[in-house]
């Protein structure tokens, strides 16, 4: 039985391949671009349900497109320009930018510059349990803006550290989980959300989703317009998460100084900030500095990143063996150099044209408003995340679909609509156990139960959902657009 579920996995995306492609083509729609719309369905699913690493299952489609020569025209091309377009994504700057910024989370790590940070803002607020929450959610806002993998930062530094915590006060998955771990746990992911939002580069796929808008429909947004953007329901989300989950989770405990006792030892065991350190800290704000003020000083963000890599080997906070062996950079730079590549074939073979002017068909008759329409654009984008195991695969399937449905329709701004969509990457990860990398991480503790981290997932989405549309669609629309370029 389980034999035949695991051929499924496999069999299903290739079904899905063949079945779309046998079903008559669309009217207004080339063959050409019905059979590209047919593979890239096939890997959205492969994604989706991952017999194999999502990463291969990229490169997979690539290879099958370059094979067909089809993706980079409306008509077959030439077999050299079919490899030449499969291969345009892995020097694609934003491929880079996200490769190197695992080196910068693992930079954090090697130093203890990161487990420093956690463990001090613990021992400063740790005394109450609400307390402990904040701590939990600053820690993770300090680092956001220099570890784009929330995977790396939430669930590789932030964890291992904040699941040490219950079992000092007797809190365990089996035993009184609820006198302080189900909080802590869910605080530590809950959090991780608002921030992976609140950052440009503080979650992969945002750096995906901006080169996919860019490809698409040439819209592009600065470190500083996405951050502005975001503001008023980041600021209202962050400080709100910590204190609803408190009321939601319910923990008993209320108050413990042996939170602040462990940190304290784990910091005296550290010792005193060591050369590293120190180097990783001058070399994050240098890193921010540049992030922030690039576009005026014309360095680009990956040149910064890139040139941060190069110093942190020369300054031995990692070595280069550490960056030739680093398996989860690699895989993510087949990942998105593979979804580079194949988001923009959508565009080159005419299926983006064709379901735009079907859409705006559509929406016109509806007689909405352009407000009201970016809203259930939003909404839709939003909560279509259930069927999604990654925010990847969401961002691949989805995001320049819902741009070119909004694209054209009286009174929605297109730019508006692509940065309101691309701002919801992070917020959305919060509804289910598999939403956004760290997830599997925190619900594998334990803490949480199945059903409990459905009724959280639903509550704190809603919520996120509710503020962003409340709070944010109105800023950008009438406040702070300008200052969004």
């Amino acid at each position: 039985m389980v034999k035949l579920l695991v051929a499924w996995r496999y069999l299903l995306p290739l079904g899905m391949v063949l079945g779309l492609y046998i079903l008559p083509t669309p009217a207004g729609l080339s063959d050409l671009a019905w059979l590209y719309f047919s593979v890239f369905m096939g890997m959205v699913l492969g994604m989706i349900l991952e017999p194999i690493p999502a990463s291969l299952v990229a490169v997979i489609s690539i290879v099958v497109c370059v094979v067909l020569r089809i993706g980079p025209s409306t008509q077959h091309v030439s077999a050299g320009a079919a490899i030449t377009w499969g291969l345009s994504g892995f020097a694609n700057k934003t491929v880079w930018l996200v490769f190197i910024a695992f080196m910068l989370g693992l930079g954090y790590e090697k130093s203890g510059l990161g487990r420093r940070i956690a463990l001090w803002l613990i021992r400063l607020l740790g005394k109450t349990t609400l307390g402990l929450g904040y701590a939990v959610a600053l820690a993770d806002l300090v680092l956001a803006p220099f570890i784009p993998s929330n995977s790396a930062r939430s669930g590789g530094i932030l964890y291992p550290i904040v699941s040490n915590i219950p079992p000092l006060v007797g809190s365990f998955p089996d035993k009184e989980p609820h006198k302080i771990g189900t909080y802590l746990i869910w605080t530590g992911l809950a959090t991780t959300c608002i921030t992976s939002s609140m950052f440009f580069t503080a979650l992969a796929p945002n750096l995906l989703a901006m080169e996919s808008a860019f490809k698409s429909h040439g819209i592009e947004i600065s470190w500083v317009g996405w951050f502005l953007a975001f503001l008023p329901a980041g600021i209202t989300l962050f400080l709100l998460t910590p204190y609803l989950a408190y009321k939601v989770c319910k923990p008993t405990l209320k108050g413990s100084k042996d939170a602040c006792i462990w940190a304290k030892q784990e910091l005296n065991k550290m010792g005193t900030m060591g050369q590293k350190e120190y180097l990783m800290l001058g070399l994050s704000v240098f890193t921010l500095i540049l992030w922030i003020g690039g576009k005026h000083l014309n360095i680009q963000a990956t040149t910064t990143a890139l040139l941060s890599m190069v110093l942190m080997v020369l300054f031995g906070i990692i070595k280069w063996k550490d960056v030739v062996s680093n398996h989860a950079a690699f895989n993510i730079f087949f990942l998105f150099g593979g979804l580079i590549t194949l988001a923009s074939g959508l565009k080159s073979v005419g299926f983006l044209e064709y379901i735009g002017h079907l859409a705006q068909s559509s929406m016109t008759h509806l007689g909405l408003s352009g407000t009201t329409m970016v809203c259930v654009l939003i909404a839709g984008f939003y909560l279509s995340h259930y069927l999604f195991a990654s925010v990847t695969a969401h961002v691949s399937a989805l995001l320049v679909l819902f741009m070119s449905m909004g694209a054209g329709v009286m009174g929605v701004e297109l730019k508006e609509l692509a940065l309101l969509l691309m701002l919801t990457l992070g917020i959305m990860g919060i509804l289910t156990p598999y939403g956004t990398g760290p997830s599997l991480v925190w619900y594998g503790s334990n803490y949480i139960k199945s059903a409990e981290f459905w009724k959280y997932g639903l509550l704190f989405g809603l919520l996120n959902l509710s503020l962003f549309l409340s709070l944010c669609v109105p800023w950008i629309k009438f406040i702070a657009f300008r200052w969004l370029g």
